[in-house]
């Protein structure tokens, strides 16, 4: 019986122009993991938190698709009983959802509930007419359209993209199931539903370009994404949700100012009739459409806040706070305004580092605080654990190079917010979380500590990241570490010599090289008198390492700007 079974779903698999379901989707999430398992299990999970904060921005027939890939998210979480509610929630709500079908079939299968499953592939195959021809051509052609414009939701989503290049197959690959739904629905798919796809499509387009306009001879790959993602915009415009119609105009702005970049001016924008357009008037039509409405003034304030435009994202928060005060109703921008006033006082701390800028200005610290207070009080969650004590910590620390402590209270607040974060559901699996915790250790003098600390968070980093954060505050504390250990310096040295072999093979040599000239030149004294330690008890590989980062022709590399810049 099972092998009947099997011979009929592969009959029903051969005949398919498609496949319903997410779990055969070429993604990462349906593969075996690439690292340790609980880096995949964190990875999920966070994707799992950003994608259901997506479900209420979502119009009713885009939160299938939110819904499914929630489903698939639990699924591999091995919260079978939540994937299963989900899909059988959407199978009520929507009984022609042939994703939803499909998905509840494989759980079922994974489950044991034969009976079930079977049941399930019989309710696919009477969707898809392929029984007895009973649904009409039209209705088949509407549901395939949403099946797969519902799969092409999920592949921008995927996890363990870890380069432009691997984004870039997902975008691509989205974008060519959108065109195959609306190849398939045409003119059967409802107004405000194709607009909803093509506003999703326009949104690829534009990521599309911002990864393609870094590469070598870029325009002409960049014109087609130009000029597609503008003609659908400008169709969206046309949508009866204010939320698109605005975002539109706000996206129409971004494409606006990246005209420039083009040596001539792309068809595109003569075609859609904004030859006498100019990104401001898109932004404030945007706003214009946003009203009083803050649910889109936070999505508005989120897209800013993305292009590093902090002044008008400042703004829009602040007029979405005019419209709606309560921190339990808009937490959203209290957050944003606190997470712009804290990239803006870090920004000047490294100019400070670099000895350019002037003072700083703390008061971007205690409006942070303020903001993110409001909200604590209504929603004490991981991320406003992790925020707190990011403010906290630089309260406590000095104001030129972070080094010294100036404030213990304020640390040992960042500190006990951060014991409070480690309460959270997959919070010790974050890097960013040990290495602020690393921080205010350091900074307290706990220099071992520290250092376990910023392990932890090298050992959660995945093979073959350029995130070396870690890597360089682990090196200083283990300088501070043999700098204290007087007549016993060997634990010190063995820690040095292991963790940069360690980070040779996690990183690439050039990365490492590039934090041990840092450490050599920022504390030269300090270095020298380990070298000469090293020589005399006869550590001769890592001297041969840290010389070699500092021979005259090798140029040191630029370190990042925003090394210390956040930690959620």
């Amino acid at each position: 019986m099972e092998a009947d079974g099997a011979e009929d779903i592969e009959s029903l698999i051969e005949n398919m122009d498609y496949i319903p379901g997410h779990f055969h989707l070429e993604i990462n999430l349906n593969c075996d993991p690439v690292g340790p398992v609980k880096l995949r299990r964190r990875d999920i999970y966070l994707k799992q938190e950003s994608v259901q904060a997506e479900l209420e921005a979502e119009a009713v027939y885009l939160q299938y698709a939110v819904r499914n890939l929630l489903g698939l998210l639990a699924f591999h979480l091995e919260q079978f009983d939540t994937a299963e509610e989900i899909f059988r929630s959407i199978s009520k709500q929507d009984p022609g959802n042939l994703n939803a079908w499909a998905n509840l079939g494989h759980v079922y299968d994974k489950l044991g509930k034969e009976v079930d499953a079977a049941e399930c592939v019989d309710k696919v195959s009477h969707l898809m007419g392929l029984n007895a021809r009973e649904a009409s051509q039209e209705e088949y052609k509407l549901l395939s359209a949403r099946c797969i414009a519902e799969q092409a939701y999920v592949y921008p989503h995927d996890i363990e993209v870890n380069n432009e290049e691997e984004l870039r197959e997902r975008l691509a690959a989205a974008l060519t199931f959108y065109n195959r739904a609306l190849g398939y629905g045409g003119q059967l798919i409802p107004t405000e539903e194709k607009q909803s796809w093509h506003f999703k499509m326009a949104a690829i387009y534009i990521r599309l370009d911002d990864i393609v306009k870094t590469k070598v001879d870029s325009e002409y790959s960049r014109l087609s994404h130009y000029n597609k993602g503008l003609k659908l915009l400008k169709e969206t415009l046309n949508s009866e949700r204010m939320q698109y119609k605005a975002l539109s105009w706000c996206y129409i702005g971004i494409l606006l100012e990246r005209k420039e970049e083009f040596t001539s001016v792309p068809m595109a924008i003569h075609d859609c009739g904004f030859s006498t357009s100019d990104p401001l008037s898109c932004y404030g039509a945007a706003i214009n459409m946003a009203g009083d409405d803050a649910f889109i003034l936070n999505l508005l304030a989120k897209v800013f806040f993305l292009l590093g435009k902090h002044d008008m994202a400042t703004r829009i928060c602040n007029m979405a706070l005019n419209v709606l005060p309560d921190p339990e109703l808009n937490w959203q921008a209290y957050c944003t305004r606190a997470k712009i006033n804290m990239i803006l006082y870090v920004r000047d701390l490294e100019k400070a580092k670099q000895g350019v800028g002037g003072i700083l200005d703390r008061q971007h610290l205690t409006e942070a605080r303020k903001d993110l207070n409001k909200v604590f009080i209504v929603h004490p969650c991981l991320r406003m654990h992790l925020e707190m004590a990011q403010v906290y910590y630089y309260m406590g620390v000095d104001a030129l190079q972070e080094r010294l402590l100036v404030d213990e209270g304020a640390v040992n607040r960042a500190l006990v917010n951060l014991s409070q974060a480690l309460q959270c559901e997959m919070a010790d699996t974050l890097p960013g979380l040990h290495v602020l915790r690393g921080r205010c250790l350091l900074v307290k003098g706990e220099l071992q500590n520290a250092a376990d600390c910023f392990k932890q968070a090298m050992e959660l980093q995945r093979l073959g990241s350029r995130d070396t954060t870690a890597l360089c505050c682990l090196l200083q504390a283990l300088l501070g570490v043999f700098m204290q250990g007087d007549s016993d310096t060997s634990s010190a040295i063995t820690q040095l010599e292991q963790w940069v072999h360690k980070a040779e093979e996690m990183y690439t040599q050039d990365l490492v090289k590039t934090e041990l000239r840092w450490l050599y030149r920022t504390y030269t004294e300090e270095v020298t008198e380990l070298s000469k330690t090293l020589i005399r008890t006869g550590h001769l590989d890592l001297v041969r390492r840290l010389l070699k980062t500092v021979v005259p022709d090798q140029l040191a590399k630029k370190r990042p700007v925003a090394r210390s810049s956040s930690y959620t």
